[in-house]
């Protein structure tokens, strides 16, 4: 029994780098047929950016296109144009995320597919909402995370480097993607009532926004009272007007930080992480943990509220207990008294960890030829009656025939199509 959750469902995919694909790639994931269209001789761009290997597609391109169907075409010839429309025609979703107007100029805004075919979901990935006084800029990862509040309260908060931060996690790109895959099954879901497809449109501001929804809390609460306890600049510092940067702090009201360990000097990941929560019953076993027994007695350690006001010395004295132990061995004495902590680990060291091969967390794909196996990001959540298969990513226009006969056109169209620039480079003279 195939349970693949969107099976039956076809995808025309107009994206490329990172927001639009990462969304497309889980829905091929979930059993749907994603035609990914790609300029004729050129591809995505993340086809060439970052290569391991000059004749070969990198690993950006490789981890975003899983499962995909590639089509070479050119939409903006008349016989592209013809292609395309056939294509959205029979399509349940169109997304694409190319810069404000694009899609317009090319005669495929939401307006000209819901005239096509009005059962389609069209998905568009913009910067920046329509409200926004930036709505026409072209964005980049930063650039959402710079105008969303993400990249201000990010980072060290004195020295050299208190500067805005842009975090590693992609706030802006593979986030969007994911806020954009829960808008499409939403409006798929509502086209079971309606019989009619919507528009989606998300922005990636509104995606790093929406991971940084604590931040607009702290900033409620700093323009109430003027400080935040939990930040290690109270209670000595003043606080500015805005939410400031936190550096490794926790951010919700437990006491959390980054700590030296073993090896330190050497290695830019020996440390781990460690939060005092701030119940009673779990500071007395944190206590106990770390033999700070005494702090049990001490009047500027024993509440929480006691604790936010000495938190220079609460890191102090920590970290002078974990700097000659190592950090695995550090989970394995405080877990068991019910400490929150885990180790800092690599990207080297948490890809090393066999057991994240479980089917969802990390997956190896066979490319096959030069490339063979690599590792990606599989489907970050599981069902219990589905298993998403992961199959290798498409060559530039490798399913481009086999589209076109499955729309009706013959070996002539096709030959005709390549020769006139609309599937193939147009032949140097």
């Amino acid at each position: 029994m195939n349970t693949a959750p969107l099976q039956g469902i076809k995808v025309v995919d107009f994206t490329e780098v990172q927001s639009g694909p990462s969304c497309t790639q889980m829905l091929a994931w979930l059993g749907a047929e994603v035609i990914k269209i790609e300029r004729p001789g050129v591809g995505d761009a993340t086809r060439n950016e970052l290569q391991f290997d000059p004749e070969e597609p990198s690993y950006y391109f490789l981890q975003l296109n899983s499962d995909k169907k590639s089509l070479a075409l050119d939409a903006k010839t008349p016989d592209g144009k013809e292609i395309l429309t056939k294509l959205v025609q029979q399509a349940d979703i169109f997304v694409e995320n190319l810069h404000p107007g694009a899609m317009d100029k090319l005669g495929f805004s939401w307006e000209e597919v819901h005239k096509l075919n009005p059962k389609c979901i069209y998905a568009a990935i913009k910067g920046f909402p329509l409200s926004s006084r930036y709505k026409d800029l072209k964005a980049y990862e930063p650039i959402a995370q710079v105008t969303a509040g993400a990249a201000t309260t990010t980072g060290w908060y004195e020295g050299e480097y208190n500067i805005p931060t842009q975090s590693g996690a992609a706030l802006g790109d593979s986030n969007t993607g994911m806020h954009t895959l829960i808008g499409i099954l939403a409006a798929l879901q509502q086209r079971q009532h309606t019989g009619e497809g919507c528009y989606v449109y998300q922005s990636m501001h509104n995606a790093c926004l929406n991971l940084c929804r604590i931040k607009t809390r702290d900033q409620l609460t700093l323009d109430r009272i003027g400080y935040l306890t939990q930040y290690p600049q109270y209670p000595n510092q003043k606080f500015p007007d805005y939410v400031p940067r936190s550096g490794n702090t926790e951010g919700s009201g437990v006491l959390g930080w980054t700590y030296k360990c073993k090896g330190w000097e050497n290695d830019a990941n020996a440390y781990c992480y460690i939060i005092f929560q701030r119940g009673e019953k779990d500071f007395k076993l944190a206590c106990k943990a770390f033999g700070f027994e005494d702090w049990l007695t001490n009047p500027d350690f024993n509440t929480a509220d006691a604790r936010d006001r000495h938190k220079d010395e609460v890191i102090k004295r920590v970290e002078a207990w974990t700097i000659d132990k190592d950090k695995n061995d550090i989970i394995k004495l405080l877990s068991p008294y019910g400490v929150p902590c885990a180790p800092v680990l690599s990207t080297k060291e948490m890809m090393g960890q066999q057991e994240l091969y479980d089917g969802n967390t990390l997956v190896k794909i066979d490319q096959g030829g030069k490339i063979g196996e690599f590792v990606t990001v599989g489907c970050p959540f599981t069902l219990s009656n589905f298993q998403p298969t992961y199959g290798p990513c498409p060559s530039l226009g490798g399913d481009t025939d086999d589209i076109l006969r499955q729309l009706g056109y013959s070996d002539d169209d096709l030959a005709k199509f390549k020769a006139n620039g609309t599937t193939a480079p147009m032949p140097k003279r």
